[in-house]
């Protein structure tokens, strides 16, 4: 069960549950492979709705890594995720928000 008092979001990745979690390597290794100065330009296009689907690829493999998956970007290009491109979304922008508020 993904802890949202720890971040925590989960997905099924090839018919696997698994734990995602932005831990402050996965968070580093995100602005390196989004090109961004800062996460907030990230968390900006979040909110405006201006994000990629790329994006969206690399905050979820980001997320995934800082729960421990091995895998990579070129990995996600062919996983199956339960609920596709709309979940992924869903997701993301979820480990955003609880990666830089506090749960209620």
């Amino acid at each position: 069960m993904a802890n949202p008092f720890q971040g925590e979001v989960a997905l099924t990745l090839n018919g696997e549950r698994r734990v995602l979690k932005l831990t402050l390597g996965a968070l580093a290794e995100l602005e390196a492979g989004l090109e961004v100065d800062t996460l907030v330009g990230l968390v900006e296009r979040y909110e405006a709705g201006q994000f990629s689907s790329a994006d969206v690829l690399r905050v979820v493999v980001a997320g995934l890594r800082g729960g421990g998956w091995q895998g990579g970007y070129g990995d996600i290009l062919t996983a199956e995720i339960k609920g596709g491109p709309l979940e992924a979304a869903r997701v993301g922008a979820e480990l955003i928000a609880r990666a830089f508020t506090v749960p209620s």
